[in-house]
């Protein structure tokens, strides 16, 4: 996707939720989908990161974004459902939701990884996205057509010694796109695809790898092309794929 060449309205009129829009790879794409014509719902924890973002947004003099915070390790389906029916009520549908949001874990041999700190993993990186998914899906079905974009890792398609939790819970965000993509295909026209980013200039990448030379990885900005096509209309032929940055 690096030849990919967007049109600059390519996401005009359009309403995008990104979660973890803070910082790292959502907070890019969420200026990305901005600056090409997307009203952004920008979704994370800490307020003060979403506002910068905000003001990013509007600075660029793109779309005014929304913000909404969100803990997605404590949040309850109903805090999802008020979510979906805030969003039908206020923007009348929903046109792109990129999961984006994810905690890495400690990374040691499974017979050691302590329960509490996989049951909260995958609350995050698997229930989360489950919850809010099936909350949206009304918003999402109300979109002339929609985009959902899980994002995986290459320890979700192969596992890895001590990648732990983190490695299990992106197996099932893939599982979950396939299934979500195959129940969707013919019944709707949303599109549901997954994306692995690979090694990117991240601070959970910092975390994972701390010996690593940054300046030797790709950027967040590097990756927009691909998630630029994903959410767009150029791709709304492709649906349950697994896609690599």
């Amino acid at each position: 996707m690096e030849n990919y060449s967007p049109a600059p309205d390519l996401l005009k009129d359009r309403i995008i939720l990104v979660t973890g829009a803070g910082d790292g790879i959502g907070r890019t794409a969420a200026l990305s989908y901005a600056q090409h014509g997307a009203t952004v719902i920008l979704l994370g924890r800490t307020v003060t990161k979403l506002e910068k973002v905000y003001d990013e947004i509007r600075e660029s003099g793109a779309p005014e974004a929304i913000i909404h915070p969100m803990d997605l390790q404590n949040a309850s389906a109903e805090d999802y459902k008020i979510l979906g029916d805030n969003i039908l009520e206020q923007c009348g549908r929903l046109d792109g939701l990129l999961h984006n949001a994810a905690v890495l874990g400690p990374r040691t041999p499974l017979q050691f990884y302590p329960v509490d700190s996989w049951m909260q993993l995958m609350q995050v990186n698997v229930n989360a996205p489950f919850m809010m998914t099936r909350a949206l899906l009304p918003a999402l079905q109300a979109a002339p057509e929609a985009s959902v974009i899980f994002t995986s890792s290459s320890v979700g398609r192969k596992g890895r010694a001590y990648w732990g939790g983190y490695s299990v819970s992106k197996f099932a965000v893939e599982g979950l796109m396939q299934v979500l993509a195959d129940e969707l295909r013919q019944t709707s026209a949303i599109r549901v695809n997954s994306i692995d980013p690979g090694a990117t200039r991240t601070a959970m990448r910092k975390a994972a790898y701390p010996a690593e030379d940054p300046s030797t990885l790709k950027g967040p900005e590097d990756l927009m092309p691909l998630y630029l096509y994903v959410m767009g209309s150029d791709s709304k032929s492709v649906t349950g794929q697994a896609l690599n940055a």
